[in-house]
């Protein structure tokens, strides 16, 4: 079977890089990685397969929404290069610094991780968005969320623990969903406790 970008991703940026240090010998363990605060660094499988389904193109401007240990960052960079952009929003402040340090260390200006808004999901200054990947579960569909989405683009979040896309039409949001159930933390504007 010929190689995806997201293979090619994943092999350009090892999982290891951005897992705390006591953790690293997990990285290469199909399962999520606690980081701190109930916080976890995904399984990879599902990683690769959000990635999948997200199918970012190069000069994609995309939004990463949880982007917690800065790795699905790091991989959506790889993925769009250079001329593209991505930016990572996260809601807990120490989490934000350290995924951000990694992130720095992978060398790709083209990517920032900043804290998330206040009360806001996602991030309205940078909108609108080609790709937003959400890593964190949804109740529902968040419509300040598709409201991001540029026309043509395309987010993929799990709702309800199925994995949802959300495809951009003539400014009409067509939603699908995945096969498989999925576990995340769950998604929460800053302030909304």
């Amino acid at each position: 079977m010929a190689e995806s970008s997201v293979d090619r991703a994943f092999a350009a940026v090892p999982r290891e890089n951005f897992l705390p240090p006591t953790s690293r010998g997990a990285a290469h363990l199909d399962e999520p990685v606690e980081l701190w605060a109930g916080q976890t660094c995904s399984q990879p499988t599902t990683v690769h397969r959000m990635l999948t389904l997200l199918a970012p193109e190069r000069g994609d401007r995309v939004l990463d929404v949880g982007s917690g240990s800065g790795w699905t960052t790091a991989l959506l960079a790889q993925l769009v290069g250079p001329s593209g952009a991505v930016v990572g929003v996260e809601v807990l402040d120490d989490l934000t610094d350290w995924g951000a340090q990694n992130l720095a260390g992978a060398s790709m200006p083209w990517a920032r991780i900043h804290r998330a808004l206040p009360d806001q999901l996602g991030w309205p200054p940078g909108a609108p968005f080609d790709r937003i990947l959400v890593s964190a579960g949804a109740e529902e569909l968040p419509e300040e969320l598709t409201d991001q989405l540029a026309e043509g683009g395309r987010m993929v979040i799990p709702v309800h623990g199925a994995m949802t896309v959300v495809d951009v039409h003539q400014g009409d949001p067509r939603v699908t969903r995945a096969p498989g159930a999925y576990r995340f933390v769950p998604l929460r504007a800053p302030g909304a406790d």
